[in-house]
């Protein structure tokens, strides 16, 4: 592809290069870099791609793309924003791949993942076409399975998903859209059908420093769509649909005069029953999911596929079917006599959110055993000790990836946020000990909420991952006990 073609659509500052150059792939990566490549200089978190230029020149680069001039003697492009450069150079590269299929975004802090697989499922039952997804737990087409290292990939590797997707046939992207992905222009360039905002609550202040920055960072997703749907009951949804620059539909649980309004509310330990109220139509929802959360997925699920011109019967129906997401309120073999579920919960909102749906459906006491990740926001640990003292029965503080953090540091920040006493709550450091801790203690009609790892089936100490499988943990004790 000729170099004019990739730069279509972004700000050049100064050219010196020829527009004609053969290019013969696209690299941000000097170790990946290969004979006719344009290299994109992008500043990262711990390296400066600018600082590379000259390896990318040897391995045979032959246009350098940057935000500052070279000192090599080689053609370059001179833009503001590499970052955003790289995402439009390779939308064009792979020939726009996205706009060839129905394409949907979903953002907020909570629910991301459960709400993406239930649209996919769906828009499959009820379309039967191939629908492709992008997200936290794993990318998929059809039912292929992926690979994912990130909620959202580099703009790179995700236009070379989106090629890939188009190619095998999918008709519509679903995919999580992160904050970090937004402001670092990973989905520059990409014109979405339908965006969906679920919730802010506080979580990635590592990085985004305030709330206000990190629902502008939200926020930026509904710039760049052509329908919105907005949970209102959220106290940053009025916010969102006031960013948006296109048609907004909204959804709540307690505001009448949402677009779509649940009403009629059932909870059970297994699942959730509602009436959905939208375009002049009520229809009923039952889902095999638990917890009051899952009302407000079910409607950010129903509003994107009206959205997307599917009928509210249809939708209802095919949540029927729509079954439970690994590591979201997912339940764990046990004996009859208690409940172990896993969850994703690692930011206060969805802490206190899974304990309170499960204190409302549990026949005895809610038992949470949780930490906060190393290198991570750190403001957040002492809410959640305090939200996990006092939310639940009682608490088992551990360890949950420390990466570079001593253990007992994070875990010292999570204790300077609890106030009750230590009758309520104990520490254990060891993640599989404090698992075999709950249930050697657990008492009849307990319900243990493992949060904070959910799907992960690892835990990252220093900067090594290591395998962890509660699952695998929790099955594997209890049989040693059986055996005993």
């Amino acid at each position: 592809m000729k170099l004019k073609q990739l730069l279509s659509e972004i700000d050049v500052i100064e050219l010196c290069a020829d527009l004609n150059t053969e290019i013969g792939d696209i690299s941000y990566d000097s170790r990946k870099t290969n004979k006719d490549d344009l290299f994109v200089a992008i500043r990262g978190f711990e390296s400066d791609g600018h600082k590379f230029i000259g390896a990318a020149v040897s391995a045979g680069a032959s246009v350098i793309l940057c935000e500052e001039k070279p000192k090599e003697n080689i053609p370059f492009v001179l833009v503001k924003n590499s970052r955003q450069a790289l995402a439009i150079a390779s939308r064009n590269y792979f020939g726009d791949p996205a706009s060839k299929m129905k394409l949907v975004g979903v953002t907020g802090t909570n629910g991301k993942t459960t709400t993406t697989i239930l649209i996919k499922h769906v828009l499959e039952t009820c379309t039967g076409e191939m629908t492709g997804l992008i997200g936290t737990n794993q990318n998929m087409i059809g039912e292929k399975v992926l690979p994912t290292e990130r909620t959202t990939p580099e703009s790179y590797e995700l236009q070379k998903l989106f090629k890939l997707m188009a190619d095998e046939g999918c008709k519509y992207v679903i995919m999580e859209v992160s904050s970090h992905s937004l402001v670092l222009e990973r989905v520059a360039g990409l014109n979405f059908d339908v965006a969906v905002f679920t919730n802010l609550t506080q979580d990635h202040l590592d990085f985004h420093n305030t709330m206000e920055e990190y629902a502008g960072a939200k926020a930026l997703l509904f710039e760049r769509c052509r329908k919105a749907a907005i949970n209102i009951d959220d106290e940053w949804g009025g916010y969102m649909a006031q960013r948006a620059k296109c048609p907004v539909f909204t959804y709540s649980e307690t505001k009448l005069e949402a677009d779509l309004v649940a009403k009629d509310i059932r909870l059970s330990p297994s699942s959730v029953k509602f009436c959905a109220l939208a375009m002049n139509s009520l229809e009923r929802v039952s889902m095999d999911i638990p917890g009051k959360f899952s009302v407000y997925n079910a409607m950010s699920v129903i509003s994107a596929c009206l959205l997307l011109e599917l009928p509210l019967g249809e939708i209802c129906d095919s949540l029927k079917t729509a079954k439970g997401v690994k590591g979201r309120v997912e339940l764990v073999p046990t004996p009859s006599d208690f409940t172990i579920l896993i969850d994703y919960a690692h930011t206060p909102d969805a802490l206190e959110n899974v304990i309170k749906s499960m204190k409302e459906v549990a026949t005895g006491r809610v038992v949470v055993l949780f930490g906060c990740g190393g290198d991570r926001d750190k403001t957040k640990r002492p809410i959640m000790g305090e939200i996990a003292t006092t939310a639940a029965d009682y608490a088992i503080i551990t360890s949950d990836n420390p990466r570079t953090e001593v253990p007992k540091d994070i875990i010292a920040d999570i204790l300077a946020g609890v106030k009750a006493p230590k009758s309520r709550y104990k520490v254990i450091e060891d993640r599989t000990e404090a698992i075999a801790f709950a249930i050697d203690n657990h008492l009849e009609g307990d319900l243990i909420i493992l949060a904070g790892k959910g799907h992960e089936t690892y835990q990252i100490i220093g900067k090594t991952k290591f395998h962890m499988d509660e699952r695998e943990i929790v099955a594997e004790y209890l049989e040693s006990k059986n055996k005993t």
